[in-house]
C-alpha cells in the first residue's frame, strides 16, 4: 500500500493508496475524501465486546471502518480530530497508544483497550490502546510528535505521551511541587527501561485549562 502524509505537523492529512485485495482500517468518521470506487464495510471488528471496550474505556469508535478498492486501484484520505502530527509506524509486535490516538492500520493489526490498574491509569483514565500484530500502524498527536529513545529512565507529563513500545515500564506519579499546590497535583509517567516513547508538543489538557478563563459566563441579573 502506498501512502503519503502532508500537511503536518499542524493539520496533517494521510493519503492512501489500495490496490485491488488491500485494506486499511480506520476510526469511523475519519474519511475526508476518495476515490467513488473504493468502498467500506462497517463493522466493530472483535465483535460487540471488543467494540464496547475501544468505546468506553479508550475512547475510541464503537465502529471501524475496513476500505478497499474495487476493480482498480483507488486513494482515500483520513483525517485525525485533532490538530497535529501523524505517524506512520510499521508494526511487528506491540505499541501502546494513549486513548484516542489511533486513525487507522493495515488489517493484521488488532487493538484492543488494555486495563492496567491503578499503576496506569494513563491519561487520568484505566486504559489505553494495545496494538499488536504485524502491519502499518498509523497513530496520531494534538501538535507535532517527537520521538525520544529511551536507556534509563524518563519522564513525561501524562498529558503529552502518545505512544510507546513494551521494552519501557512505566508508573503514574503526582509531582507535588508548587505549581501543583498552587493549580492542582501534576500526572507524570515515569518511564524506565529500553525503547521509544511519542510525545506531542501539545496537551489537550493544558489548552483546556488555558482557555477556561475565556469561556462565555451568563450573567446573573438581580430582580
Amino acid at each position: 500500500m502506498e501512502h503519503k502524509i502532508s500537511h503536518g505537523p499542524s493539520f496533517s492529512i494521510l493519503e492512501a493508496t489500495l490496490q485491488p485485495g488491500e485494506t486499511l482500517v480506520s476510526e469511523s468518521g475519519a474519511m475526508a475524501w476518495k476515490d467513488t470506487h473504493v468502498v467500506t464495510e462497517t463493522s466493530t471488528r472483535g465483535g460487540v465486546l471488543q467494540g464496547l471496550k475501544r468505546k468506553l474505556f479508550s475512547g475510541e469508535s464503537f465502529f471501524q471502518n475496513t476500505w478497499r478498492a474495487e476493480g482498480r486501484a483507488g486513494s482515500i484520505a483520513l483525517a485525525p480530530g485533532s490538530s497535529g502530527d501523524i505517524v506512520a509506524h510499521e508494526l511487528k509486535g506491540e505499541l501502546f497508544l494513549e486513548k484516542g490516538a489511533f486513525l487507522a492500520s493495515t488489517e493484521g493489526v488488532r487493538v484492543d483497550a488494555k486495563f492496567d490498574g491503578l499503576k496506569g491509569f494513563f491519561n487520568e483514565g484505566f486504559f489505553v490502546l494495545k496494538c499488536s500484530g504485524e502491519g502499518l500502524l498509523f497513530f496520531n498527536s494534538y501538535g507535532a510528535i517527537k520521538a525520544v529513545d529511551v536507556d534509563g529512565e524518563y519522564v513525561v507529563d501524562n498529558g503529552y505521551a502518545v505512544a510507546w513500545e513494551p521494552g519501557l515500564s512505566y508508573r503514574l506519579t503526582r509531582a507535588r511541587k508548587i505549581r501543583s499546590f498552587l493549580f492542582g497535583d501534576q500526572l507524570i509517567l515515569r518511564f524506565s527501561g529500553k525503547g521509544r516513547v511519542w510525545i506531542q508538543t501539545r496537551s489537550p489538557r493544558v489548552k483546556a485549562n488555558w482557555v477556561h478563563p475565556f469561556r462565555p459566563v451568563q450573567k446573573k441579573h438581580n430582580n
